[in-house]
């Protein structure tokens, strides 16, 4: 016991000692300085007070939009929707995924000498000799560095080694055996080709839902939700959603060809949007701990239908549209929105479809295409009553049982009512359209309401 206390005492003299805060009170302080880092492609939304909602006549006598005064925190938005390129990417990453994890656990099976192949796409096994002590014993205890649930049980798959994708330089039996459970069954195939069986590109995924967390009781594994999403665009809504129409070109090389790279991405669901932003957190988030950073970013995510009207006024009390007039089109006629104007003419605005993400003037707060173009995904679930029933600070209605979600901001195929930054629509979660995309936001930390 003498010695115990003695061991206090040390460690009271020690900090008293070693400190030069002269006894006062003045907190934790970090040792290092910390300075807010702006996301690629999003821009700065300052956050603060607006009026949302109908200032003017509720054409729809919908009486769901009355005007309140709201106030948002500061966040990021993409300054465009989500692009073909940048979905491509996360589709890549999970084919890619799908395919180094079958070739290293095939590799695993088979013996030395019918591995020659195999062994270059094999887990890369951790160093045990330069394993710290707490990873040495999360990997005695669990077989983990910490996802428990993983199957690479501390390992990581190998991409170093490139992925052949052309069957003529497979090279050999073990690995066409993998690449043949990519593609689609033989008896579905034609013209002598094989196409990627697009429902095999499944992303998983957990996330825990805080706010049933802080209001219910339970352990922590209660609410901690594991998500499979099949994260390919259908690119038949460009066939179903129009009857007796020719769209075919457009099924076939909207999201396939690169033509149409930085052409918003569409037929994604909701929860497809909400996994695309889980994957874009992970991203980030492993490169930092890949240049032994520790820290992680906000999530990225799919905005509130306030945050989404606040960043669509652009800073402009009283607007009709994003960018203020109550107009479509300039003093010289140009219009200013990719939507369906003079009684259906589609093309007149500049496009019979969709238009680049980059098109037309941006907001005051460097937005494209908050109005037209295509619709976007929020968070928020679809109720009548929301504007009454939800908080006016940072208000959202989220709803899990309700498969009802907000979209905004109209799309190429509506007319200008769906184009004001009022207006609400709201689509089924599992509906994919060829007139519906998103873009996502990221916390910003610290509540400053100029962002500084």
């Amino acid at each position: 016991m003498k010695k115990i206390s003695l061991y206090i005492l040390v460690a009271l003299l020690v900090y008293s000692c070693g400190s030069n805060d002269q006894g006062e009170l003045v907190g934790v302080r970090s040792k290092s300085t910390w300075h807010t880092k702006k996301p690629l492609g999003m821009v700065l939304i300052p956050g603060g007070s607006f009026t949302m909602g109908k200032e003017d006549e509720d054409v729809a006598a919908s009486l769901n939009t009355p005007t309140r005064t709201v106030t948002v925190r500061p966040y990021y938005m993409d300054e465009t929707e989500i692009t073909n390129a940048e979905y491509k990417e996360f589709v890549y990453w999970v084919r890619d995924s799908i395919v180094r994890t079958q070739l290293a656990l095939l590799s695993e099976l088979m013996s030395e000498d019918a591995n020659k192949v195999l062994e270059n796409y094999q887990f890369k096994n951790v160093d045990t000799t330069k394993m710290t002590p707490y990873q040495k014993y999360m990997m005695n205890n669990y077989g983990s560095l910490g996802d428990v649930n993983s199957p690479l049980q501390g390992r990581a798959l190998n991409w170093d080694e490139d992925l052949i994708w052309d069957p003529n330089d497979f090279p050999d039996e073990y690995y066409s055996e993998v690449m043949d459970t990519m593609y689609v069954p033989i008896e579905d195939s034609f013209d002598g080709k094989r196409i990627l069986d697009t429902k095999k590109l499944k992303y998983k995924y957990s996330w825990l839902d805080r706010s049933s967390a802080a209001r219910k009781k339970g352990a922590r594994k209660d609410f901690i939700k594991q998500e499979i999403v099949e994260i390919y665009p259908d690119t038949t809504v460009w066939v179903k959603d129009f009857n007796y129409s020719y769209n075919d070109p457009m099924h076939q090389d909207y999201f396939y060809h690169q033509a149409y790279n930085e052409y918003p991405v569409v037929g994604v669901t909701w929860s497809q949007a909400k996994a695309f932003c889980s994957w874009r957190t992970k991203k980030k988030n492993d490169f930092l701990h890949s240049r032994k950073n520790p820290s992680s970013v906000p999530a990225f995510r799919l905005a509130t239908e306030a945050e989404w009207e606040y960043a669509a006024r652009g800073g402009l009390e009283y607007s009709t549209y994003p960018w203020g007039g109550p107009y479509t089109t300039t003093d010289r006629g140009c219009f200013l929105a990719n939507f369906k104007p003079s009684r259906g003419n589609y093309a007149v605005d500049g496009a019979l479809y969709t238009v680049e993400a980059k098109s037309y003037n941006p907001n005051d707060y460097g937005l494209y295409n908050m109005a037209g173009n295509v619709s976007e995904w929020t968070n928020t679930a679809y109720s009548e009553a929301s504007y009454y029933i939800s908080s006016t600070m940072n208000p959202n209605v989220e709803m899990p049982k309700n498969h009802r979600k907000i979209i905004r901001g109209g799309s190429w195929k509506d007319v200008a009512y769906f184009l004001q930054v009022s207006t609400r629509d709201y689509e089924y979660a599992d509906s994919a359209r060829s007139y519906i995309g998103f873009r996502t936001v990221q916390d910003f930390l610290g509540t400053n309401i100029n962002g500084e």
